[in-house]
């Protein structure tokens, strides 16, 4: 059997362990992919067999698929993307769990945006049109890319579940966030966007993209304002559009706001008096 990094790092651990070094510095790619080995593990003892991630290459799969000129397959963005839906829509790790539906819905958007936005899962009209953020939640983060100057074309949006978490043969238009299990099943999909794409910023709308991305569990509350990184990329928290449809408050408006303005000047984007006076009391 061929040995898979994970089983190389874990010998390299266990040796310097051995030797005697306690602490290591890490680059925030490695801490990344450690980051879905843990999530990984921990849905795999609660339910009771590990589930073993399927590779994501950065090549085909064969000689076959490559161009006649010998370049790889796969050396733009859009082809790796492609690659990603097709290994997606077939994806075992997540279907096999048996708590998501079987439509895939991959993501959307430019594949060269500096802004890559990072939700939860599909809901049921994303489900319905195998598109992430085109229901309710989808027109308010519309609203928000408009105020920003931005259209839905000129950013990269995705989900961290690739699949609508299941309730039931009633489901009918009922969500629920994915669990950790779910997060850590398609998070090797996310990355590989991530590394695909490589943008400028990433945006996590929620709670749950900061808990796959970031690997934290802590409130959005206490996330937002601050700055993090994925795979050496700036990462910046704020709540899911669906916060906003449930507390439509002109102060919950504004600290939305405040973090897409954040993001805004960290893209070098221009800010006018009237955005930086948006949601303000008069």
């Amino acid at each position: 059997m061929p040995t898979t990094l994970k089983q190389c790092s874990i010998e390299v651990l266990r040796n310097l362990l051995q030797e005697g070094t306690r602490t290591l510095a890490l680059d925030d790619e490695a801490r990344g992919i450690l980051r879905g080995w843990m999530l990984q593990a921990r849905a795999g003892t609660r339910g009771g067999t590990p589930r073993p991630l399927d590779p994501v290459p950065d090549s085909p799969p064969s000689s076959a698929s490559a161009p006649a000129s010998g370049t790889s397959a796969l050396d733009t963005v859009e082809a790796k993307l492609d690659y990603l839906r097709a290994r997606a829509e077939h994806w075992r790790p997540a279907l096999s769990l048996g708590s998501l539906r079987s439509t895939m819905v991959f993501a959307t958007g430019n594949p060269h945006a500096r802004l890559m936005l990072v939700g939860e899962a599909p809901g049921y009209e994303e489900e319905q049109q195998r598109e992430p953020f085109v229901g309710r939640a989808g027109r308010k983060l519309n609203e928000i890319l408009r105020a920003m100057g931005l259209r839905r074309e000129d950013v990269y949006i995705s989900n961290i579940c690739k699949f609508r978490p299941s309730m039931g043969e009633r489901q009918g238009t009922s969500n629920r966030p994915p669990t950790e299990e779910e997060i850590a099943a398609c998070l090797p999909l996310v990355m590989a966007e991530i590394r695909a794409i490589r943008p400028a910023c990433i945006v996590c709308l929620g709670g749950t993209a900061a808990k796959g991305l970031l690997g934290s569990g802590a409130s959005v509350s206490s996330l937002r304002g601050r700055d993090f990184s994925c795979q050496g990329i700036p990462v910046r928290v704020t709540y899911h559009p669906s916060y906003l449809l449930r507390n439509e408050a002109l102060s919950e408006r504004r600290r939305v706001w405040e973090d897409m303005l954040g993001v805004m000047r960290m893209l070098g984007m221009p800010v006018s008096v009237k955005q930086q006076n948006y949601f303000l009391p008069s």
